[in-house]
């Protein structure tokens, strides 16, 4: 079999956005005949799609070809890492190749190299949505690669340039593709959702013999129309944001936002440059849940960016109080190389960091834990996950997968998967919801 199918193992490291560059590699190698293999054992050659966002997630990637390398030996690397090929040939000089991200062509140039493409491909095995590493029902759909923003703390534009927006078409063509093949949420993703279209000055396209322009709102609208849940992830608080809330009132998009604002003291944003100021971001919030009362507000922030005072972090913690998100995600600042941060006065010591992580979480706990407490009593729409004898874990609309809570329902007769299922919340702690079937 691996004489006729050549075998290639696959690891996918990192965000959404490196897992749809996985999926795009995994269709191609499928489209050229090439068979993907579930181990080091049986691979011929294993492919490593890595990240390189912070130190750790460096260190795991690094980690992960050493292990591939000693169980396989025959390894190429993609991915964000590989921009810095510096940093993984000198730690592992026996890679076969290196390159960057959402770089197709040169991963599949490398392993044609490595493991010449089978004689006949067999395109009739792939299915219509592309290999997919996300269960059947939900799937990631990337709208954009790069950013224009030139955030102190990250060097994702070194990776990924500057923002590069999808047509509204392709998009739309492949969302169509993905529900006709059983996907029931849709969630929208890139470096900076907000912003897509810009370069493109929000150009319009026929789609369905209407046009339809190349810009969030109406992209959002579009997928709305076609029956599944749409969850948006990445959406920097621009003024134009305001517009998706009614959408979300309506039902048609998830009342949910993914609004990454890293920090709320004014200081601590220009040293980061971000965008968003305090007071207006309150302000939106209150009148985002006057229209749509049922939103979820995800957001990230980060405790002890050089220069944070005491100060600074407690403007940060009134916030949250004031804001009261539903979910919260904190990390410690971690410099990174060929960030500009690096060179910011003022760092704040390690153990500094984390104590203000802590009290960040613990405040947030509290307000995750009073906020899903309301919930109790009510009856919501889930979406089914996993199955298992005696009952079933599902998501609310407040929750995106991997990175939100879940929905514990006893019961699991004639529920599959995907299924959308009423249940009535009786009980809720800091991040999930345990629940019985309405009816």
């Amino acid at each position: 079999m691996s004489k006729q199918f050549p075998k290639v193992g696959f690891i996918s490291l990192g965000c959404p956005k490196a897992l749809v560059d996985s999926e795009l590699i995994l269709t191609q190698l499928r489209a050229e005949g090439y068979a993907i293999s579930p181990s080091y054992e049986s691979a011929d050659l294993v492919v490593i799609n890595t990240c390189g966002f912070i130190d750790a997630a460096v260190e795991e990637s690094l980690d992960t070809i050493g292990e591939a390398l000693a169980e396989n030996g025959k390894v190429i690397v993609t991915g964000c890492l590989g921009a810095r090929p510096e940093v993984i040939m000198e730690r592992h000089p026996q890679v076969l190749a290196v390159t960057g991200p959402h770089a197709l062509q040169e991963v599949m140039s490398a392993i044609h190299q490595h493991l010449p493409q089978p004689h006949d491909p067999f395109v009739s095995l792939i299915p219509e949505q592309g290999i997919k590493l996300t269960p059947k029902h939900y799937a990631y759909l990337k709208i954009s690669e790069g950013c224009n923003h030139r955030c102190t703390f990250c060097i994702i534009p070194s990776f990924r340039g500057d923002l590069v927006s999808r047509p509204v078409s392709e998009v739309m063509r492949e969302a169509e593709g993905l529900v006709k093949a059983g996907v029931k949420e849709l969630l929208v993703i890139s470096q900076d959702t907000s912003a897509y279209g810009l370069d493109l000055k929000y150009r319009a396209e026929f789609w369905q013999s209407k046009l339809l322009k190349t810009r969030m709102t109406e992209l959002a609208s579009a997928l709305g129309d076609l029956g599944v849940w749409v969850r948006l992830h990445y959406v920097y608080p621009y003024p134009h944001v305001d517009e998706l809330i009614p959408l979300m009132a309506e039902g048609k998009i998830l009342p949910y936002l993914d609004m990454p604002l890293q920090h709320a003291s004014a200081s601590v944003l220009k040293a980061m440059k971000r965008p968003g100021k305090q007071d207006s971001n309150l302000a939106r919030i209150r009148q985002w849940r006057e229209i749509c009362p049922d939103l979820t507000l995800r957001s990230t922030f980060i405790t002890g960016f050089p220069g944070e005072t005491e100060d600074d972090f407690q403007q940060l913690l009134d916030f949250l109080a004031e804001a009261q998100l539903d979910r919260v995600g904190c990390f410690t600042y971690s410099p990174v190389e060929g960030a500009a941060a690096n060179a910011l006065p003022n760092p704040v010591p390690e153990e500094v960091k984390l104590e203000r992580q802590a009290r960040l979480m613990a405040l947030q706990e509290k307000i995750s834990a009073d906020r899903l407490a309301a919930k109790v009593g009510k009856t919501l729409t889930v979406l089914v996950d996993e199955v298992e004898e005696g009952g079933f874990a599902a998501r609310s609309m407040g929750d995106a997968p991997e990175i939100d809570g879940q929905v514990y329902v006893d019961g699991s007769e004639g529920v599959q998967p995907g299924d959308f299922v009423q249940v009535v919340v009786e009980e809720a702690d800091e991040h999930d919801l345990w629940a019985r079937r309405a009816g």
